[in-house]
């Protein structure tokens, strides 16, 4: 997930939960009191809390004696977002294609709408859906009869 902030001035920063150190994700899952699968399940909920942690998580590289409690991130709903990375909607995808009857109906096509307005870069659900989609089948050569070895002697 890439967890980003708008800075007063307009400026963006975005940090990505993929960077993490094992110590930083442990240390976002004591912040928010929640287990790793359920801290990607708030980002993707947009919950401030999970949000936050990700964000001082980062913050605490540059500033060590950053205490989470201290850590506020002003005017949160409009400034702070959680959005799904590349390689997020591909396994989603993946897993919805899995189940053969959701593509055929319309929750196929609801999810991918989910996908695309929780994407970082939209175009990534078309992406991947792409990449998971049935592939082409590759076309079949033709090689012509050898010659045989009696037909090569009588030539």
């Amino acid at each position: 997930m890439i967890v980003s902030y708008t800075h007063e001035d307009g400026t963006v920063e975005e940090v990505s939960t993929d960077n993490l150190s094992a110590v930083e994700s442990a240390a976002v899952e004591s912040a928010t009191d929640l287990e790793w699968d359920d801290v990607e399940r708030a980002l993707k909920s947009q919950r401030p809390g999970a949000m936050r942690a990700v964000l001082w998580v980062f913050r605490k590289r540059a500033q060590p004696q950053l205490r989470f409690s201290a850590f506020d991130v002003p005017a949160w709903k409009r400034r702070l977002k959680a959005r799904l990375e590349r390689e997020e909607i591909l396994d989603l995808v993946e897993t919805l294609r899995k189940d053969a009857s959701t593509e055929t109906d319309a929750g196929f096509d609801e999810m991918l709408g989910y996908m695309r307005a929780l994407a970082h870069d939209p175009a990534d659900v078309d992406w991947a859906v792409a990449e998971t989609g049935p592939k082409a089948l590759a076309p079949v050569t033709v090689v012509a009869d050898l010659p045989s070895e009696e037909s090569a002697a009588a030539s």
